[in-house]
């Protein structure tokens, strides 16, 4: 990887995380239950992701090194879509206890 490719790549992260957190702070409290939604479907991307980089440094007989990034990923994106579904189901728990009171 060349210098100006990995500057671009590090700047292209950097300019993505600020739009994330701009994207985030801005969303009103009405769209959160669609949004992290989203967010689940996501991540559930990035499973199949991980997956498919587990396949291959399996197939490819590498090192260890990319078989244990691959697990840890698959990991790490399956406890953000079960606490973010289990998020997404209190959330809506809640908003229909609320209409069930006053109604």
């Amino acid at each position: 990887m060349t210098p100006e490719i990995l500057i671009g790549n590090i700047t292209l992260f950097i300019l993505a995380i600020f739009l994330g957190f701009e994207l985030i702070t801005k969303v009103p409290a009405t769209l959160h239950t669609p949004l992290m939604s989203g967010a689940n479907a996501i991540s559930g991307i990035s499973i199949i992701g991980a997956l498919l980089g587990a396949n291959v440094a399996y197939d490819a007989q590498q090192t260890a090194v990319s078989g244990i990034l691959a697990f840890v990923a698959v990991v790490l994106a399956m406890i953000n879509v079960v606490g973010g579904f289990a998020v997404t189901n209190r959330m809506l728990n809640m908003i229909a206890g609320k209409k069930r009171r006053g109604a």
